[in-house]
């Protein structure tokens, strides 16, 4: 292991200062389980490693009916998992990280290192864009805040800027009569990447659909959104028809590559199976 220089700060605007002095050569701690792993591995060489396990606010996991549920960047995948508030209203986030990596994993990984790491088969990511997540980003600019849809720039890849700090992950409300389902495809559920993850988030109004949002994983460069699939459905009625004319809406937007784990034709041909099934459940669950 390369040697590098260790920070604890105790407060934002101090790893803000940090990033901003040792631009390039910084990484954040905050689970670890992705960056001592790569350490380790001699994949990543940071010079300097900032842990912001010290700084006040950063564990928040709460919920409010008005704004929603409040995830901070020090939260586990396992308080997610065994939170009662995640596991009432928001089902598919739930579904997500009880069947992330190990539970070894799941009680030091964060939710918001997950999302960081922007991996195209990350469990959270369908389900926290599906239920139209935002993030809060803090920086020596200022805070700002944006759709967690947008922060993805391709594998790895995101918009953060080099002295910014993800803060906070914020989930709105559930609204009334809402179905929210993840589905994760592998070679095995546990312990596994996914071969193709889908998430739905369904809102019913009597027969009709008010609204619907569409999320596919392992699919594209970025987590995707299945727009064409989402209008067929918003403002109409309901039925299997329906339905399978979605799922195909689905498949007909993802854009897969061939690995170990499924060929693209393969990927396409279980988004439109998976899709299609998310929808029933979450449609039956609305109901």
């Amino acid at each position: 292991m390369k040697d590098f220089e260790y920070f604890e700060p105790a407060t934002l605007d101090e790893a803000v200062a940090l990033l901003d002095r040792h631009q390039g050569t910084a990484s954040l701690l905050a689970g670890g389980t992705d960056l001592l792993v790569q350490i380790k591995e001699h994949v990543r060489h940071p010079e300097h490693v900032i842990n912001i396990k010290k700084i006040p606010g950063m564990d928040d996991l709460s919920f409010d009916p008005h704004t929603g549920l409040c995830i901070g960047a020090l939260a586990t995948t396992r308080a997610l998992e065994t939170s009662p508030v995640v596991r009432k209203h928001y089902a598919s986030l739930c579904s997500a990280v009880t069947h992330f990596a190990s539970i070894q994993v799941r009680n030091r990984a964060t939710v918001i290192g997950n999302v960081c790491r922007a991996s195209p088969s990350a469990d959270t990511l369908p389900p926290l864009i599906a239920d139209n997540a935002a993030l809060q980003i803090y920086g020596g600019a200022g805070l700002r805040t944006m759709p967690l849809e947008d922060f993805f720039r391709g594998p790895g890849k995101t918009a953060l800027g080099p002295d910014e700090i993800v803060t906070h992950l914020l989930v709105p409300p559930p609204r009334p009569h809402t179905g929210k389902v993840y589905i994760k495809h592998g070679r095995r559920i546990e312990m596994e990447l996914a071969t193709v993850g889908v998430a739905v988030t369904l809102s019913m109004e009597g027969d009709a659909c008010r609204d619907v949002r569409i999320a596919l994983a392992a699919v594209a460069p970025t987590p995707l959104r299945a727009r064409a699939a989402e209008d067929l459905l918003r403002g109409a009625r309901v039925d299997a028809g329906r339905i399978a004319a979605a799922a195909h809406a689905a498949k007909e937007a993802a854009r897969p590559i061939s690995d170990v784990r499924g060929s693209d034709a393969y990927r396409r041909q279980m988004v439109a199976v998976l899709t299609r099934r998310a929808l029933e459940q979450a449609w039956k669950e609305a109901q």
